[in-house]
């Protein structure tokens, strides 16, 4: 990289993976992958579970092509849902490999994403397919991201975590699908991960013409142009930028660092809104001890800010 690049684009390249395909020794694929990321100085956070892995990792470019090209070796994973960014500084403290029962928790580990999800739909083809009125459109993040951004004419199940979703489907959104007569569901969430998920879920459960949007929200928006776009609001992202619109330009909430729910410009207002300490979202579920340790824990970030340090509170929740 030039040192152009590097005042344009940042030092530390961020890349964002998961993959659905059998891993049947999890130990050893932990122990080699926690070793091939601290050999590097790579920090992050990787999930291995008997279904696949999923995760983001951080650090020097060749340190992060390493653990990839080690990934990328395994049987199964030569092809990877992969996102990329850079940053001036890394985004995570420390590197932690971690076995899970899966590697996004639905609470159903006797799925097979691998053989059993639905049909990818790229974003140069998402727009005629969720436009066709026979198409139930289903949004499989939770109440708080839909809340602030959706494509149009979407059901919201309003979930409060993804576990909740095969619930939901069991007791509202069959009964949806016979009501409105769609001849098949399409879903979608951030980067594809859950609602790849989703779909081997519903086949499961014998709905057989599903569709999932491939690399997600996140993709939609990088591809299709504003002018063409389906898409209404803001997406929900897990990292300090909170929010992205088209272009993946940054948008306008913040998080609220006890619920970390986003805010916009109305919720910073309310009087029950402290930064870093609570908003109208988590107000009443927070005693005062709560309150006095996340205000000391604000107090502490504005010193390291003040010092032009980074402290572990901003780091984002993984």
């Amino acid at each position: 990289m030039t040192d152009t690049e590097n005042s344009l684009r940042g030092v530390i390249r961020v890349a964002a993976l998961y993959r659905f395909a059998p891993v049947p020794d999890t130990a050893v694929i932990r122990e080699r992958l926690q070793a091939i990321c601290d050999a590097g100085q790579v920090r992050g956070t990787l999930l291995v579970a008997n279904e696949g892995l999923n995760g983001t990792i951080a650090g020097a470019a060749d340190a992060v092509e390493a653990v990839l090209n080690v990934i990328r070796a395994m049987p199964g994973f030569d092809v990877l849902e992969l996102k990329y960014a850079w940053t001036d500084v890394s985004p995570f403290h420390r590197m932690k490999v971690r076995v899970k029962r899966e590697i996004v928790t639905m609470g159903q580990p006797d799925l097979d994403p691998a053989r059993g999800a639905g049909v990818y739909v790229s974003p140069v083809d998402w727009n005629a397919l969720i436009a066709d009125p026979e198409t139930l459109v289903i949004d499989t993040r939770n109440d708080y991201e839909g809340a602030i951004g959706a494509f149009a004419g979407a059901v919201q199940p309003n979930t409060q975590s993804f576990r909740d979703f095969p619930d939901w489907f069991r007791s509202e959104g069959r009964d949806l699908l016979h009501k409105t007569g769609a001849k098949r569901v399409a879903m979608y969430c951030t980067g594809g991960i859950r609602c790849e998920k989703s779909t081997a879920f519903l086949k499961a459960e014998g709905i057989e013409n599903v569709h999932h949007l491939e690399g997600g929200i996140l993709r939609y928006l990088e591809t299709v142009n504003e002018e063409d776009s389906l898409w209404r609001g803001d997406c929900f992202v897990f990292d300090e930028r909170v929010s992205v619109g088209h272009g993946l330009v940054q948008g306008p909430h913040t998080l609220c660092r006890a619920c970390r729910r986003p805010l916009d410009e109305a919720g910073r207002a309310s009087p029950r809104y402290v930064e870093g300490v609570c908003c109208a979202n988590c107000h009443d579920d927070r005693d005062e001890a709560q309150r006095a340790r996340y205000a000391e824990r604000q107090r502490q970030m504005e010193i390291a800010q003040s010092r032009g340090q980074t402290h572990i509170g901003t780091a984002p929740k993984t």
